[in-house]
Parts: structure tokens; C-alpha cells; sequence
């Protein structure tokens, strides 16, 4: 496939109000790598996915593991649950910045219809004093005009106090699996495109998988393309359009591995990185100094 390489959006690109600069600048040329990109460190799974996630490094049960792993590692900023901010912040109020996520649900109930309902506010976030939100956006579950209402409140609330979102575009449900499964490329495709379409700040997406047995069920012309991934991770890039776009680390890999996907990530036009697992399910000292690796290679691609 010939692709031509796409220009990151940076924040001078974006017609936004007064306070949504003003949050973004904070965590894009504030904080973390302080140069245009974006580097964030999600402690969201305690919630979705149950107290199993901290077992390979139990220390990291603790929310101050990573409150200390955002501040000494140098991330943009940390994303928590309503009441695992309420509870930890306080400490690092003003030293690392907060994505208060609004949404969220467990992983006990079968995951054929998801929907993730609203655990929190904006006028939540603006208390705690929040730089942006978060929103976990299922698309193509069958619950999904439910999801896109929900949304809706959402984004009003946070236009009106001048509130970033972050959607966490997430491609779910039965019908997703039938055309491709949750990480093909026709999938977080549409994902990022949704998350533009629906008035979102900033998407988060996986980074798409290619050539997956997987492939041939999805929709033409999807069906038949074989990129790269690097033209995968441009396509994605270039649907979300103006949306700022983040790709997801995923489960934890080695050290080679997580910095050779981030580094194609930005190469290849992302805004940045939100890694969570691949870093704190190590202990301190390795991932803060794989966190730093990463910071460190992103201020090689500012704006």
C-alpha cells in the first residue's frame, strides 16, 4: 500500500475554548515530555479488571505506587476512578496532573452488550481539579445508541466547563467479533473515526493487529489489505483527523518490545502513549526507568 506520511495535529490546529487550551497546554507542554506529545499512566483497572492485575507486583495495588511512578517517570499525567482520586491525590495535587475517568464497569457480566455507566461527573472533575476527562466509548455494541446518549451529556457538560475528553474508543460486542474482532484494523478504524465524529478531544485506541485469521470477515475493503504497521497505525491516525490520538500499551511486554511500539506509534503520527500495565506490573526501579526511556525517546517527536 503507498501511504503519505501524516502530520501530527497539534494544539495551535484545534478550535477550542479558552479552558480546553488551557487543560490541554498544561498536560502537553507542562508535564511529561513538555513538547507537543502526550504520555499518561492509566490506573482505571481495578475496576474493569479486578484486583488480578496487581498480582504480578503486588506493590502496585497501591495507588501511590503510581502517583510516585507519574511524578519521578515523568509522565503527562495519571488517569484515575472518582474515588481512587478522591482518596490518593491530595498529596500530589498540582504536581501530576489528573484524568478523572467518568465511566466504567467490571468484568464479571458477560461482555456480549457492554455499556459502561457514568460513576462520575465534569462538575466532579472540575472539583478535584482535573485537566481532562475520560469516557469509555463501546463501539458497535449492541447497546450502542444508549452509549452515544450517554456520551452526549457528557460532552455538553464538558464544552460548557471547558473540559478535554479523552475517549477510550473501544470496538465491542458480537457484531464487532463478527467482522474482524476488537483489534483488527477495520475495527480501530472505526473506532477513532467514531471518537472524531462524536466530538471527542483525544482517542484512545489499540494499536490494530494485522493479518489476523480474523481479517477475512471484515467489511471490503478491509477484507483484503495487508499493511504494514506502520501504514495500520497511519490509517488509524488519519481517521481520527483533529482528534488527538493515543495508542494503548496493552498488557506487559519486554522492555524492546514496549519501546519499539511506542517509537512506531509517534512516528507514525500519534499524539502519544497511555501505558499502564506494560509499566507498573514491574517493579519501581524497572519501570520507572523504562517510563523515562519512553519520555525521553517522545521528546524526539515534539511540536
Amino acid at each position: 500500500m503507498a501511504m503519505t506520511r501524516v502530520k501530527r495535529p497539534v494544539l495551535a490546529d484545534l478550535d477550542l475554548s479558552i479552558g480546553k487550551r488551557t487543560r490541554l497546554h498544561r498536560l502537553l507542554y507542562t508535564f511529561g515530555p513538555a513538547n507537543g506529545t502526550l504520555l499518561l499512566l492509566p490506573i482505571d483497572q481495578g475496576l474493569e479488571h479486578g484486583p488480578r492485575d496487581f498480582f504480578p507486583n503486588p506493590p502496585s495495588k497501591d495507588p501511590g505506587f503510581q502517583l510516585r511512578l507519574a511524578k519521578e517517570g515523568n509522565f503527562s499525567g495519571i488517569v484515575y476512578q472518582i474515588g481512587i482520586a478522591e482518596k490518593y491525590m491530595n498529596k500530589y495535587a498540582g504536581a501530576v496532573p489528573l484524568v478523572l475517568k467518568l465511566n466504567g464497569k467490571t468484568e464479571i457480566p458477560p461482555d456480549k452488550a457492554p455499556i459502561s455507566p457514568c460513576i462520575a461527573t465534569v462538575e466532579d472533575a472540575v472539583r478535584l481539579g482535573a485537566d481532562a476527562v475520560g469516557y469509555t466509548l463501546y463501539v458497535g455494541s449492541t447497546l450502542q445508541a444508549e452509549d452515544f446518549v450517554q456520551f452526549r451529556k457528557v460532552r455538553e457538560d464538558a464544552d460548557r466547563y471547558g473540559m478535554p475528553i479523552i475517549v477510550w474508543a473501544y470496538p465491542r460486542g458480537e457484531a464487532i467479533e463478527a467482522k474482524g474482532g476488537r483489534d483488527s484494523l477495520y475495527a480501530v478504524d472505526y473506532a477513532a473515526r467514531v471518537a472524531c465524529e462524536l466530538g471527542a478531544d483525544i482517542v484512545k485506541v489499540n494499536v490494530p493487529k494485522a493479518f489476523s485469521e480474523k481479517d477475512a470477515a471484515a467489511p471490503k475493503p478491509y477484507n483484503t489489505l495487508q499493511p504494514s504497521r506502520e501504514e495500520a497505525v497511519r490509517m488509524v491516525v488519519e481517521s481520527a483527523g483533529r482528534t488527538l490520538l493515543l495508542f494503548s500499551g496493552g498488557e506487559m511486554q519486554g522492555e524492546g518490545d514496549v519501546i519499539g511500539k511506542a517509537r512506531v506509534a509517534m512516528e507514525n503520527g500519534a499524539t502519544g502513549l497511555i501505558f499502564g500495565r506494560n509499566i507498573w506490573q514491574r517493579p519501581f526501579d524497572e519501570a520507572l526507568k523504562l517510563s523515562q526511556e519512553i519520555s525521553d525517546m517522545m521528546k524526539e517527536y515534539g511540536a
